[in-house]
């Protein structure tokens, strides 16, 4: 439930944990671009450091377990006033809500960065994530055809796009 939810900014020693949530999502496969696990430096190098990141919010389940978490980056295929998004919540047990708290913190620390849209792009395969990102208010505005995953299949990537003010 949402509301057994505390989210806060992620710190370097969730790095691990989440590491963990991610690589359990990659490796059921069909819901994320990732397609294949990260190492724990690779994760902590590729969602939370760096010039290009902006935030991360964690969301924390009511025993102190790490439930989700969203991430916004600059691009460098995007204008510079955009970021790109990503949001990640646990398999099991699944907490419904998840997305939509994480990106309540998010937007805020995105309209203070002087952020002006965000781009989600998603697996035209991963219906729950074009659904959730479509619920909060992104709108497709480019399709990436045939996009080769690691085994051959070709997936469309949908990109959708939040003008914030």
């Amino acid at each position: 439930m949402i509301s057994d939810l505390f989210i806060r900014l992620v710190r370097l020693d969730d790095a691990q944990e989440l590491c963990g949530l991610l690589n359990e999502i990659i490796e059921i496969g069909g819901t994320t671009a990732y397609e294949t696990p990260l190492t724990e430096d690779e994760f902590r190098n590729g969602f939370l450091l760096g010039e290009r990141h902006l935030c991360c919010y964690v969301a924390i389940d009511f025993l102190g377990a790490l439930a989700g978490f969203q991430v916004i980056e600059r691009h460098p295929e995007l204008p510079d006033d955009w970021v790109d998004i990503a949001t990640f919540a646990r398999v099991a047990p699944r907490i419904k809500g998840i997305g939509t708290a994480l990106f309540a913190k998010t937007i805020g620390h995105a309209r203070e960065a002087g952020v002006t849209a965000i781009n989600a792009t998603i697996r035209a395969d991963n219906k729950g994530g074009l659904t959730y990102y479509e619920r909060i208010g992104f709108r497709t505005y480019s399709v990436a055809k045939d996009i080769p995953l690691n085994n051959g299949k070709k997936i469309d990537r949908i990109s959708k796009r939040l003008f914030i003010s």
